[in-house]
């Protein structure tokens, strides 16, 4: 399988009760691989990982895995703040047979970047399948440094990395540090092209489960020289990029889903649905770009 340049982090789909709607979840891995998705992250931070027991989370693995696993590759978030139990889901999604596993930095505890990099490192040792690091310093109070991902980066399976920094000099530093095996994505829809033109390789993206078609096109313009063009794609879908973000993610992407027919339900606690003025900014939003 080739390495994908466009892979989504799904939502994970909920009933009426919030108990995980599985079948829904196959069904709209499927709808995302037939619209421009190249690869899958399965309970990342839009997947409300922090909600989901272990228990739902290697179910989940699972159905995504069995539905799409032959087309594309299916990675899975198993990133926590305890090491230990990282690496026993870790080890539990690689027996499913994903393709990879995706680890983000602990968050709350704080750890230095010597703790990062005993962190990392003995989950990447710990299985077989590659390892993709996530910095996400908004989310987690703590930022996966270069010169950690550098010395990490000497771990054979250790093989990409998804970096939400917010920085473009520190996305720089990082790709004048690491081997060009190592794979970097954005983290963030609205600089995919420009951390492309330092030099990364793609995005995990949020905005692809209502633009994906759209956003492979930009990224196979780029691929192709055509820079212009990817261009002007780029600030054809910038508003759609930023909206998908006027509230905590994954609420607005859930609501245009929903929105949209795919019925994938509503949020555990503590996240609570869209606000009124929320549901009609993105409705106006999903009208704009000719989706409603």
């Amino acid at each position: 399988m080739a390495v994908p340049r466009l892979m989504t982090a799904m939502v994970t789909p909920f009933n009426a009760d919030l108990s995980v709607n599985y079948a829904k979840a196959a069904e709209l891995a499927e709808y995302l691989c037939n619209n421009g998705s190249e690869g899958l992250v399965v309970c990342g931070t839009t997947g409300e990982s922090p909600v989901l027991s272990d228990e739902e989370k290697l179910k989940l693995y699972e159905t995504v895995q069995e539905r799409v696993g032959g087309r594309v590759p299916v990675w899975a978030g198993t990133g926590c703040n305890d090491t230990a139990a990282v690496v026993k889901l870790s080890q539990a999604a690689a027996k499913i047979g994903v393709a990879g596993v995706m680890v983000v930095t602990p968050y709350y505890n704080k750890p230095t970047q010597e703790g990062l990099y005993q962190h990392f490192r003995t989950v990447a040792e710990s299985v077989s399948v590659p390892v993709m690091l996530y910095n996400v310093p908004g989310r987690t109070s703590c930022n996966l440094l270069p010169e950690t991902i550098a010395r990490l980066a000497e771990v054979e399976n250790i093989t990409a990395v998804k970096e939400a920094c917010g920085s473009m000099d520190q996305v720089s530093q990082l790709l004048t540090m690491i081997p060009e095996r190592i794979t970097v994505y954005s983290g963030d829809d609205s600089v995919t092209l420009p951390l492309m033109a330092l030099g990364a390789y793609g995005v995990i993206s949020v905005a692809s489960h209502v633009i994906g078609p759209a956003i492979a096109e930009m990224i196979a313009a780029f691929v192709a020289g055509e820079v212009n063009k990817a261009a002007q794609l780029h600030r054809e879908l910038f508003a759609m990029f930023k909206g998908l973000f006027i509230t905590t993610n994954p609420i607005p992407v859930k609501t245009a889903l929903n929105m949209l027919g795919h019925e994938v339900g509503g949020f555990r606690l503590p996240l609570t649905p869209a606000a009124e003025n929320e549901q009609e900014f993105m409705r106006a939003l999903l009208k704009r770009y000719n989706l409603l």
